[in-house]
């Protein structure tokens, strides 16, 4: 991992759930929900086949979402770097991801941003 992904990284295991989100504009975005730090060998992500044959209790997991519900090139992304999960108003789903490249500080109990809230992906 090059010096700034290393630097990335540990910004974001700086970062606890429950944390306030600022984003650049001084916009109050959400509480972080889920903190993940990047898996450089994280390159595809496949979404789970149901097997019309399977029992329910495979029926229903085969169906729970797995984090991040992003289309695949963005999960892609997000997993490759590092990301946060946070709920907020701000979004018709209720939560937004943050890419590790996106925080700037964290520091009081608070991550800041380098981006508006209006261009973090929601979640799908």
């Amino acid at each position: 991992m090059n010096q700034q992904g290393t630097e990335r990284q540990a910004m974001v295991s700086r970062v606890t759930t429950g944390m306030r989100v600022i984003d650049v504009e001084g916009t109050e975005v959400g509480t972080v929900d889920l903190v993940q730090r990047g898996d450089p060998n994280a390159v595809t992500v496949q979404a789970p086949t149901a097997d019309p044959g399977s029992s329910l209790d495979e029926l229903i997991e085969s169906t729970a979402v797995e984090e991040p519900d992003v289309p695949a090139d963005l999960a892609a992304r997000l997993l490759h770097s590092g990301y946060l999960k946070v709920s907020t108003d701000l979004a018709r789903t209720g939560a937004v991801y943050v890419l590790a490249e996106q925080i700037t500080t964290v520091a009081d109990d608070q991550v800041r941003l380098a981006v508006p809230a209006r261009e973090l992906p929601p979640e799908e």
